[in-house]
């Protein structure tokens, strides 16, 4: 392993060993600030040349292909193909070889295998897509019973950090009542601390799914990680899980 990537993280989950993972960092790549340095989005006005060189890193550090997305804070699931770009926030394979593959700045990369190692997927949950039942659509795509399933929470930004509107509390608990305790008055008047964490396992526990790990991180305060809400313009990095042969 290149002496950069010893700094990704591996995530911590007593996922079958044909099933691999890893999220990035901002370490290891070419881009310069406020990207640097190993920034994989496309989309965030990096130099095109500099994002290229980092995903092919990635690409020959992994030994597999990733499936990139093109993002949009939906709920659309498809199947990992490393010959196109979907439209969609989360995917899945049953195919060694392709990784699954959130990117992110604050919100939450959800990765999914079952107990068998027989697929996987990721998620990309921002609360649009949390609410809106991304990681559901997920485990519908993957059709697996509920205590087959595993799931890792990766880096997203933290209940400290996680300020939001009232309209975003109400949004959560009109369709789950329960996750209202994920929701604490803010210091200023009308706003709430969410704590996404929380409120993903809240929801996948509502589809059955308790064995999730991970959590606990916060993209904004960790300098390891890009963080949207610390600073507008940056860059992203990817969480992905993939089946070896």
């Amino acid at each position: 392993m290149s002496a950069w990537a010893n700094d990704w993280l591996t995530p911590d989950w007593p996922a079958p060993a044909q099933v691999k993972a890893c999220v990035t960092t901002r370490a290891g790549g070419v881009s310069v600030a406020p990207f640097d340095t190993f920034n994989l989005g496309e989309h965030v006005e990096d130099n095109p040349t500099s994002v290229a060189e980092n995903r092919q890193r990635l690409t020959a550090q992994l030994g597999c292909q990733p499936a990139w997305l093109r993002q949009v804070h939906g709920i659309a699931v498809a199947e990992a193909d490393p010959r196109l770009v979907a439209e969609a926030d989360a995917s899945w394979t049953a195919t060694p070889g392709i990784a699954c593959t959130a990117m992110t700045a604050d919100c939450l990369p959800a990765l999914f295998c079952d107990r068998a190692g027989s697929r996987v997927a990721a998620a990309h949950a921002g609360w649009r897509g949390l609410v809106g039942g991304v990681l559901e659509g997920t485990l519908d795509t993957l059709a697996l019973p509920a205590e087959e399933v595993l799931v890792w929470l990766g880096p997203a930004i933290g209940p400290q950090a996680f300020e939001v509107g009232a309209e975003v509390r109400e949004a959560f608990v009109a369709v789950h009542p329960q996750t209202a305790a994920a929701f604490l008055p803010s210091r200023n008047a009308g706003r709430f601390m969410a704590d996404i964490y929380a409120l993903a396992r809240l929801r996948l526990a509502a589809r059955g799914v308790t064995a999730v790990y991970g959590g606990g991180f916060c993209t904004v305060s960790d300098p390891r990680f890009y963080s949207y809400r610390r600073s507008v313009r940056t860059g992203r990095f990817a969480s992905l899980v993939w089946l070896t042969s």
